[in-house]
């Protein structure tokens, strides 16, 4: 499909950009095309995937830009419009509510629904993640039930404790570390989306598909 373009950013990388939407279609476009772009060249050092974009990360002492900028549009070319490039599916245990989820109350007035039908609609969702990013490891998801689309807070909390999870403007993430942010906090996990421990310390990548459940309070404490 020919609906994108290609530009420069910086004297060593390539963005690859298709239209500004949140779209799963894209989203899987972008991802298989990430995917591919990695075994092109060893010169290729990095891919990051968009919401609808792609940047290619290439060392210039390897390859000439301009004969790897020839490479990507053939392989944009290529991908098919109807491609299906998931990742993982990944279960979220949430404790909601309480002091977990200091804005549960506000983001259930807003939906004019009760706090247990708010729960009910975040955890009756597959959500895909579109980005990571903000800090290491932040997963935006979407698209939460439109009743649950509330605008960012006015003011935005200096500490957001690690493991919140939130919802702002259609999209849903988890905070991987205490950081400032202005999403609307409904509750809490035990998950950690980003670990330095690990092998792979991002939990989460473009494509992954997640589900949230409903844990209670002592359910979440045992998990400490």
């Amino acid at each position: 499909m020919s609906d994108f373009r290609i530009v420069p950013a910086g004297d060593a990388a390539w963005l690859v950009e298709w239209p500004a939407r949140i779209d799963p279609a894209l989203s899987a476009r972008a991802v298989a095309f990430a995917q591919q772009a990695k075994r092109l060249h060893d010169a290729v050092r990095d891919v990051v995937v968009g919401y609808c974009s792609v940047t290619v990360y290439f060392d210039p002492v390897q390859i000439d830009g301009g004969d790897l900028e020839g490479e990507l549009r053939r392989l944009a070319l290529a991908i098919p419009d109807a491609v299906t490039a998931d990742g993982a599916e990944i279960d979220v245990d949430v404790c909601y509510g309480g002091e977990l989820g200091p804005d549960l109350p506000d983001v259930a007035a807003f939906a004019g629904l009760s706090e247990s039908e708010v729960i009910d609609l975040h955890t009756s969702r597959t959500y895909r993640v579109y980005v990571v990013g903000f800090v290491p490891g932040f997963p935006y998801m979407a698209r939460v039930d439109d009743r649950l689309a509330v605008p960012r807070r006015s003011t935005p909390r200096l500490r957001v404790p690690a493991g919140s999870v939130a919802i702002a403007a259609g999209q849903t993430g988890i905070y991987p570390s205490e950081t400032p942010g202005g999403w609307h906090l409904i509750g809490r996990t035990r998950l950690k989306p980003y670990d330095d421990t690990r092998k792979n310390p991002f939990l989460f990548k473009p494509g992954d598909r997640v589900r949230f459940h409903s844990i209670d309070r002592a359910q979440f404490d045992r998990m400490a």
